[in-house]
């Protein structure tokens, strides 16, 4: 604005009240300034304008850039932002960079709601960025706090698995665990609470495992290194189911004819047809509208209270899953050295 003041001859003020619409310019003064400003190329600084009046209107989405599930939730929260007039800005942790230093580099950019997509710290860091602004936390289960959170059922979504097996004629389902990812504990409290039901407890195993292909991997290696496969595996997420599907087929063990998988998230790559993975749909669309309209309920009534919501997921059963492997297979396998667990 101060060059166009000076191009056109007239104060910063003035240009000021021609490119916000005000009165106080001439037509020709009007139209002189309008013109310099579109030969400079003037663009008003929407960030400027609103931190003017005291408010930023940005929210601020911590995402791990290496987990597509989180992807999603990213394209359905921009457009539901920009409909309630908020802008998006995204700080991703990843290798090398931690979760800590992607949030604070959104404070530092002066978002004032933050939606957390799957963090890993504690809840007090939680508590102590809700002192600084509004905060969202997504898929991570916790205790009732001052900040909002909003998360799938996992519980549910895992219990569908173990049903859907079940009724397949599976007796062993072993479970790769997802480490420390969100939800993780849930998830294998769930698949133990839904054997114990079905009077399948002697039967549980737990591998250690994390949201990652590379622990699917792992832990079809080890399952093919014993010798002995169960005849179904619940997944700790997507990312680890295709791990453990690419061991298996590597090693010339058929899913599902030999044994079943199951996912959870239903990402994108699952729907693929040469992967076609039976898996837990999370309800992105109601994750992600619940998230952003807490944090705008809040930013816009500072006494409102901070919210929990729990979605339900649903299973979706595609052609990673099938019956108990009948004779001939498990002669095949025998001949092979690799046994099924029953």
């Amino acid at each position: 604005m101060d060059d166009i003041a000076v191009r056109a001859g007239v104060s910063r003020t003035l240009v000021s009240f021609v490119l916000g619409g005000k009165a106080g310019a001439g037509e020709k003064t009007r139209e002189r300034v309008l013109r310099i400003a579109e030969e400079l190329g003037y663009k008003p600084d929407a960030t400027a304008q609103l931190l003017a009046r005291g408010r930023s209107r940005t929210i601020g989405v911590l995402v791990d850039v290496e987990q597509p599930f989180q992807a999603q939730l990213v394209k359905r929260i921009y457009p539901i932002a920009k409909a309630a007039g908020y802008e998006v800005l995204l700080s991703a942790s990843a290798p090398g960079r931690d979760e800590v230093a992607a949030v604070e580099s959104l404070i530092g950019h002066r978002c004032e709601g933050l939606i957390l997509l799957g963090p890993s710290s504690e809840q007090s860091y939680f508590e102590e960025l809700e002192e600084r602004a509004v905060v969202v936390v997504v898929a991570k289960p916790l205790s009732p706090s001052n900040f909002d959170s909003v998360r799938s059922a996992d519980g549910s979504g895992v219990r569908q698995s173990v049903d859907h097996l079940i009724e397949l004629g599976h007796r062993y389902v072993w479970h790769i665990d997802g480490g420390s990812g969100p939800g993780a504990a849930i998830r294998s409290a769930a698949y133990c609470s839904a054997m114990n039901l079905h009077n399948l407890g002697d039967r549980i195993r737990v591998i250690d495992g994390a949201h990652d292909e590379a622990s699917g991997i792992a832990a079809g290696q080890l399952m093919l290194d014993e010798g002995r496969l169960p005849t179904a595996v619940l997944a700790g997420n997507d990312r680890c189911a295709l791990g453990l599907m690419d061991a298996f087929d590597r090693a010339g063990v058929d899913v599902p004819g030999d044994v079943s998988v199951v996912g959870y998230d239903d990402s994108d790559i699952a729907r693929l047809a040469r992967i076609d993975l039976t898996t837990v749909r999370q309800d992105v669309d109601e994750l992600a509208e619940n998230a952003v309209a807490f944090a705008v309920t809040r930013l816009e009534n500072a006494s409102a209270p901070a919210s929990e919501m729990i979605v339900e997921p649903h299973l979706i059963v595609r052609g990673s899953t099938g019956p108990v492997p009948s004779g001939p297979r498990v002669r095949a396998l025998a001949r092979r050295g690799l046994h099924p667990a029953f």
